[in-house]
């Protein structure tokens, strides 16, 4: 089973991520990073991203908005980068960080704010 999730998770990791950001993760197999670049190939994508109970679009603004919340700022902005291949929109980040600022708190939803306004930016430009 194991071996089915972690085919299962590479390919959702490829398709949510692209595959430069996975062939740089697995570019050194005997990297320190190795096993755990493993754990999460089939623990978050071969099992939670594969799941089809929800859309991708709706599992990344479930992400973006745990992410933001709990200040995962590294994980924020690949996830943010990640939207244009998920289907979430600006204004789906837009409306999701206000969520962020009423149950996380304003500093975490301003933080947010910038580094969505760069980041997209930065996809569109």
């Amino acid at each position: 089973m194991t071996d089915d999730r972690k085919i299962r998770g590479e390919a959702r990791r490829r398709q949510v991520l692209g595959d430069a950001h996975v062939d740089r993760s697995q570019a050194d197999p005997a990297a320190l990073d190795a096993k755990f670049v493993d754990l999460t190939t089939v623990a978050a994508w071969g099992t939670v991203w594969a799941s089809d109970a929800l859309t991708l679009r709706e599992r990344s603004m479930l992400t973006l908005a745990i992410l933001a919340a709990t200040g995962n700022w590294g994980e924020f902005e690949l996830h943010l980068r990640a939207t244009a291949n998920t289907g979430a929109t600006a204004e789906d980040v837009a409306e999701l960080i206000q969520h962020v600022g009423i149950y996380a708190g304003i500093p975490r939803a301003n933080h947010a704010i910038t580094l969505a306004k760069r980041v997209l930016a930065d996809r569109e430009g």
